[in-house]
């Protein structure tokens, strides 16, 4: 009988953990990863086999919490319940996460890493990202970047530069696909008109990087890497309208050119007509513009997977802002005020690997640019060109990751202003080489060194050092220093200069500026369990700037005064960035950065204008699966800045006030390959001009011809002019568009 309970018992425990649960986990991309499958809160978990299999048995009969995750994928949690002998089927696809801290990145060292084996800093910031805010220029979608702000320089015009940690834009290197195809004359019109949806990822470093790109490296580096042909969708489509009847079209579309070649084409396409005056002022509170840029880029196949890319671009840009009765008819004359700006560009970028064992690179580029500008009746015609040739050789010798290479870049830059007598032609060849040792798994340290001569400026030497020590999977701290340098043309920089409105005055012969560098960064990543990720990085930089040029625009109302300082320029500060996920679909990326920047002659301390102290950015994000909806809020907030005055009974604030730029967007996926996507920007509805009488000094007589000066040539207080001032623009800080709403749709065919 006792037999009989045995076995009795035996059938029933069977029954009771018969239950299985099995399925198979797939991913979107073509990497092959392990992938971990566990029951949460149980001793259930397991790994995916070689194709993306799994399976638990013996499972007891209850509810449980499934957690799929893999590194770089975003997480999947689902509650499901188990009952009585059942085969449990469950697939999932696991969906690429692009803002993880593993993503590969190249701007730090030239070459491809994992971010987090990487010895320098490098911020990576997808497509997706900017999809929470959609704007029709890579511009204005650097708005949402903690420590990265566009700057206005030009109330009328509206031309700009970008911000990194409070230094100005032409401390700034912007790359495309790793090259220094964008010039300091061409910082805003660079950025503009790529199409978003050819663009893969930017990568963003803050801190000089002249030990490997050389000039204009200073204060950071912005890279646009573009898609490969090959992986890129065959057709997608971008269209997307404001109520201030803002247009923005991009257009991408891939095809084969026989069997080795694949090319991507894509079409980039904004017009603004509208004539908008809400701060009353009969000026254009934004500047009216058309512009198209035509981009195609192919990838050839190679033996041996060798790499063979060729780009090229091609913008043209017409817009004009200024008194709104204004026509083309008045371009150039005094009857009536208007800053019309016509922008020619070409690019074209490449690099092939030759065909040799070892790994040599030989990348190029080249551009064109043309301006034809008139700010009332101060013309500005510039013509530069920039040829870029660089060849790198990448080996392993044992613990020794080398890089070297050499590089010329010439440049051809003449205007019509006084301050370029004559076509100036530069060539700037270099040699660099770095090596990155690895002493442990856990211990690294790049050194690198680069030597150029400017024809004009002569030998500029620039060393970097950078450290890495991995304390756990978790932990990482970075110790980065290096020197860097800029050769500067001064009207290729200063649209303030270019207005009209002051004359510019360049006290000595401009000589290059120099930095020296340190930062200190540190990543924690926190797993909690339960799918819930939080990723912190925090970095402490300090850069100490010697021959900084600085512009006055106090000594005289007329003019901006422009000379190297005497003394010394500081920026330093601390960044935080935080990124955390929900296994709910809620995901938080929140940034802080705190900055002191001052400029430092005969011992007197004083803060730059148009530098805030604090800059807070985020972006909240949740996704509701069963509707296809998700919602993301986004927005950033900036400290008081110092403004430029003109006189001291000038009645506009001396500092800019706090002020915050939020926008909050809903997307509807439910259709297959359309999204539909619509929300609202400026949800605060801020304009520069609250609190403020006027932006504009003098709108109504924009040539100055009512205005009196005395025999030391101050502005004269009248009852024409109360407050002793004269027509200027550079009073900017901030976008002048109201709140309004946008509307668009996404099509993407694979």
């Amino acid at each position: 009988m006792k037999y009989l309970f045995s076995i009795l018992f035996l059938i029933l425990t069977k029954a009771a953990y018969s239950q299985t649960i099995s399925g198979k986990v797939t991913y979107d991309t073509l990497k092959t990863k392990q992938i971990q499958v566990k029951l949460l809160n149980t001793n259930f978990k397991t790994e995916t086999d070689s194709l993306g299999f799994y399976k638990f048995t013996n499972i007891p009969i209850g509810t449980y919490k499934i957690f799929v995750a893999a590194a770089g994928f975003r997480t999947i949690t689902q509650k499901i319940s188990v009952l009585e002998n059942e085969e449990l089927k469950l697939d999932f696809e696991l969906k690429e996460d692009k803002n993880e801290l593993n993503e590969v990145v190249v701007s730090g060292t030239l070459k491809p890493v994992k971010r987090l084996e990487s010895a320098v800093p490098v911020e990576v910031y997808s497509t997706a990202f900017f999809k929470k805010n959609p704007t029709p220029s890579i511009y204005e979608a650097l708005q949402n970047i903690n420590g990265v702000r566009p700057q206005l320089n030009c109330g009328v015009c509206n031309t700009g530069d970008i911000h990194i940690n409070g230094l100005e834009g032409p401390y700034t290197l912007v790359l495309i696909d790793g090259m220094p195809i964008v010039s300091s004359l061409s910082t805003v019109y660079g950025l503009s008109g790529i199409p978003n949806s050819l663009v893969e990822r930017i990568e963003i470093v803050k801190g000089p990087a002249s030990s490997l790109y050389g000039s204009e490296a200073v204060g950071g580096l912005i890279n646009i890497i573009t898609k490969n042909p090959t992986n890129a969708p065959v057709f997608s489509a971008d269209y997307f309208t404001t109520s201030y009847f803002e247009s923005n079209l991009d257009l991408g579309m891939k095809f084969n050119a026989g069997k080795k070649a694949v090319s991507l084409l894509g079409v980039n396409y904004f017009n603004y007509d509208q004539i908008i005056d809400k701060d009353k002022d009969n000026f254009t509170d934004v500047t009216l513009s058309e512009r198209i840029s035509v981009f195609n880029k192919w990838s050839f196949k190679r033996n041996h997977n060798r790499l063979f890319t060729i780009a090229a671009r091609g913008m043209y840009e017409d817009r004009w802002g200024g008194d709104i009765r204004w026509e083309k008819k008045y371009r150039g004359g005094d009857e009536i005020y208007g800053e019309s700006i016509y922008t020619k560009r070409g690019e074209l970028i490449g690099s092939y690997q030759l065909p040799f064992e070892e790994k040599l690179m030989l990348s190029f580029s080249g551009n064109v640019h043309y301006q034809d500008s008139r700010y009332g009746t101060t013309y500005y015609i510039a013509n530069q060109k920039i040829g870029f040739l660089q060849l790198t050789w990448d080996k392993k010798i044992g613990r020794n990751d080398l890089l070297a290479g050499i590089a010329n870049r010439y440049t051809y830059y003449d205007d019509n202003t006084t301050a370029t007598k004559d076509a100036e032609s530069t060539w700037l060849p270099g040699i660099f080489i770095q090596d990155e040792i690895t002493f442990t798994p856990k211990s690294q340290i790049l050194l690198g060194m680069r030597y150029d001569y400017n024809s004009i400026h002569g030998s500029i030497f620039t060393p970097r050092l950078a450290y890495r020590f991995k304390a756990n999977e978790n932990t990482i701290f970075r110790l980065n220093a290096g020197t860097g340098f800029r050769v500067v043309n001064l009207f290729t920089e200063d649209h303030a200069a270019l207005t009209g409105s002051r004359d510019v005055v360049i006290a000595n012969n401009l000589n290059p500026e120099q930095s020296v560098n340190v930062n200190l960064n540190y990543i924690q990543k926190i797993n909690f369990g339960n799918g819930t990720f939080m990723g912190i990085e925090t970095t402490a930089f300090y850069t100490r700037f010697s021959n900084k040029i600085i512009s006055d625009y106090e000594t005289n109302p007329n003019e901006i005064i422009y000379d190297n300082i005497d003394g010394y320029a500081i920026s330093q500060g601390i960044s935080t960035n935080v990124d955390l996920n929900f296994p709910s679909g809620l995901k938080f990326i929140v940034g802080a950065t705190v900055l002191d920047n001052k400029n430092v002659e005969n011992g007197i301390s004083q803060r730059p204008y148009l530098t805030e102290n604090f800059t807070g950015t985020w972006s909240v994000s949740y996704k509701i699966a069963p509707w296809n909806l998700s919602m993301d809020y986004t927005g950033n907030v900036y400290s008081p800045m110092n403004l430029p005055l003109l006189s001291e009974t000038d009645p506009r604030s001396s500092k800019s006030p706090w002020y915050s730029i939020q926008n909050i967007q809903f997307t509807y996926s439910g259709w297959k390959d359309f999204e539909v996507y619509g929300g609202i920007k400026n949800l605060l509805n801020f304009t520069p001009k609250q609190n403020n009488p006027f932006l504009i000094s003098r709108t109504n007589d924009p040539f100055d011809k009512n205005v009196q000066y005395d025999s030391a040539g101050k502005v004269l207080v009248t009852a024409d002019n109360p407050y002793g001032l004269t027509f200027d623009t550079t009073y900017v800080y901030g976008q002048n568009q109201t709140i309004r709403g946008f509307f668009g749709l996404r099509y993407t065919f694979r």
